[in-house]
């Protein structure tokens, strides 16, 4: 099981991104590999509003029609989130969001190592990040 991160989301749909190729590939490779791809509601919503204000609804339309349905999306419960806020309040790190904190304790719990992202902040929490370049 590979987590899916919005910096990869978001890569996908920008094809000026810096690592729109990359992320193209790796997507690719993990279709190849018929690895079951998952993610939260909170990566969702961030990748959303991030594809919607910058690239637009056409664009937003492509991300939700073509990748989504190959997404399995988990739900955040209320503990989880209780969770998040807390870790994100207790690691005084203020560049790393509630969506990341979410996402690293998510993997955690589900014993998922590894995620596709292109954010160094999975890399420092332990997790193995993998993207082609």
């Amino acid at each position: 099981m590979i987590f899916v991160d919005t910096a990869a989301f978001y890569a996908l749909a920008d094809a000026a991104d810096p690592n729109h190729a990359a992320a193209r590939a790796t997507l690719e490779q993990l279709r190849i590999a018929d690895a079951a791809l998952v993610t939260h509601e909170y990566v969702l919503v961030e990748a959303t509003a991030l594809i919607q204000r910058r690239l637009g609804l056409t664009a937003l339309r492509q991300f939700v029609d073509g990748l989504l349905p190959v997404i399995e999306v988990i739900w955040v419960d209320a503990h989880l989130h209780a969770e998040a806020r807390e870790a994100l309040l207790a690691a005084g790190r203020r560049e790393v969001s509630l969506v990341d904190w979410t996402s690293f304790l998510l993997m955690r719990r589900l014993g998922i190592a590894q995620a596709f992202t292109f954010d160094a902040d999975f890399a420092a929490e332990g997790f193995e990040v993998i993207a082609a370049h």
